[in-house]
């Protein structure tokens, strides 16, 4: 087995080795369900994965999260990245406004 063609590149960059598998694969399917939708798409793909993750206990810290993140952003395009910060951007939005 070739571990390269079987996960992401940003799943082997050592800086998201400590983080467990299931956290890692949880959040590839996430960011592979945000591909090519915009942010009220990506969050009817987001509830039902937050949802399940819930229900199997699966919760990622602030540092995992952010680990992952910067990994993902490392192996990404130009155009994922883009997609990922209008992603985000509109949940600072969001958030500002709810406060």
């Amino acid at each position: 087995m070739n571990p390269s063609t079987e996960t992401p590149q940003w799943m082997q960059d050592a800086s998201v080795q400590t983080i467990p598998r299931e956290k890692l694969f949880f959040l590839q399917e996430a960011f592979a369900g945000l591909q090519g939708k915009n942010q009220k798409q990506a969050m009817s793909v987001l509830l039902p994965l937050l949802k399940k993750a819930k229900k199997e206990g699966l919760t990622l810290t602030g540092e995992e999260m952010q680990t992952a993140i910067q990994a993902i952003r490392k192996y990404s395009t130009r155009t994922e990245l883009e997609q990922i910060d209008r992603f985000f951007e509109g949940q600072v939005e969001n958030m500002g406004k709810k406060m």
